[in-house]
């Protein structure tokens, strides 16, 4: 909501950590039929999404927002990063190391401070939100209220009606400002996924910055006019679709600590290191998948459904050494290579069907060296017309045989 009454609810939870906010709001809405904003896509309408046992692979998961109590580990890190909060000293390099390191930044108080730092963004230096009402002219403005509606699974359970759509608001802004920003840069379905994870922890404003950075450096790749030209290079067909890397695992995962840790981590890390952890998961699952069936679609449906007991402290250590052992430039030439060969194979393909398709059409077609008629009349042109006659020639030759034996022989017999 963008306008309401003298209570403005576009910024409340710009100043408040998400933990906080949660501690707040801890029952379940039962009634959701005020009436929705006159600004606002998301109104009375709009169903709260009930949990599916069926989810298909591009249907977000139910995010569990469970919160577990601190271990020892945790509280001795907890506080090792408030006295590095504390030491204006503390560079950037340190806050990667506690954004790496296990546990990550432990909990979202935390990091609403430290992953500003981490791309570089001041949150007192920020620019002031627009209203919905000034951004929905843009021609993506429907296609992101719908995915921002689809998105209610990523939500807190616990939240009032009227702060679910002043978040929904809020992350339609969110979106359509950075893509009104960056022209060149397109929406894509998943974007939402990831920007709804900072609109959570470090509210509208700084979640604009921190996407803005995001969006023109990590997601880049992902937000070309179409998908055409990376779906052309890697030749994986539909494949392209798995979230994984879209969306940081956050259309995927329905632990809000898992994801949030993963955050962590890729804020502090090479904008490829999404691709490691997805080899990493790859690789762990290896028994599960050598067991499922070998086609597409199969595969799809095994790798787009993630385990809920994925160990990702485990699977965060083995992509880092995959990274060290496999770098991207080590990598690119047997890319390339493979790229090479399958372009050429492509090219032979293709003529074939050109010279196939060209032979067809002059009605001519020489027969194989393994053909029957072939080896019995080598200089026997065969056009449609002959193909044709000599087909219904032969089913009909059949066919007198076929009578001939079953009417005529036993007839003869008779006679005699």
């Amino acid at each position: 909501m963008t306008d309401h009454n003298s209570k403005s609810l576009t910024s409340f939870e710009a100043d408040r950590s998400f933990t906080e906010f949660c501690d707040e709001n801890s029952r379940l809405v039962e009634d959701i039929r005020e009436s929705p904003s006159p600004t606002s896509p998301y109104g009375k309408n709009v169903a709260l999404v009930q949990p599916n046992n069926h989810r298909r692979s591009d249907e977000p998961t139910e995010l569990s927002f469970e919160k577990f109590p601190e271990n020892h580990e945790e509280k001795l890190k907890r506080i090792k990063i408030e006295n590095a909060l504390d030491d204006s000293a503390t560079t950037q390099d340190e806050w990667r190391k506690f954004a790496k390191s296990e546990y990550g930044l432990i909990n979202d108080d935390l990091r609403r401070k430290v992953w500003p730092l981490l791309v570089g963004v001041d949150p007192t230096q920020v620019d002031p939100a627009p209203s919905l009402e000034q951004l929905n002219s843009h021609p993506e403005y429907n296609q992101v209220v719908l995915d921002v509606n689809r998105s209610l699974k990523r939500f807190p359970p616990g939240i009032p009606y009227e702060q679910r759509v002043a978040l929904q608001d809020q992350l339609t802004v969110l979106i359509l400002r950075v893509i009104i920003k960056y022209p060149h840069l397109k929406y894509y379905q998943g974007y939402h996924d990831v920007a709804i994870t900072f609109l959570l922890v470090v509210g509208e404003e700084v979640a604009y910055h921190v996407m803005e950075i995001l969006s023109t450096n990590h997601l880049v790749e992902c937000m070309q006019e179409t998908m055409e030209p990376t779906q052309r290079r890697s030749t994986v067909g539909t494949l392209f679709a798995l979230p994984w890397y879209l969306t940081w695992f956050g259309h995927s995962l329905n632990s809000y600590r898992s994801v949030v840790r993963l955050y962590d981590y890729f804020l502090a890390s090479e904008f490829l290191l999404p691709i490691y952890v997805t080899s990493a998961i790859v690789l762990y699952r290896q028994s599960e998948i050598f067991q499922e069936d070998c086609d597409m679609a199969s595969l799809h449906c095994l790798l787009s459904q993630l385990p809920e007991d994925l160990p990702f402290e485990y699977l965060l250590k083995n992509a880092e050494e995959l990274y060290r052992k496999y770098p991207p430039k080590m990598i690119e030439k047997d890319v390339e290579n493979m790229i090479a060969k399958e372009k050429q194979q492509r090219l032979k393909e293709e003529r074939d069907r050109e010279r196939r398709k060209a032979a067809y059409n002059k009605g001519v077609a020489k027969p194989g060296h393994n053909s029957l008629i072939g080896r019995l009349f080598p200089n026997l042109p065969l056009t449609r017309r002959s193909v044709f006659v000599t087909t219904a020639f032969s089913i009909l030759v059949g066919f007198c045989a076929y009578y001939y034996r079953a009417h005529l022989i036993p007839l003869s017999a008779a006679v005699r």
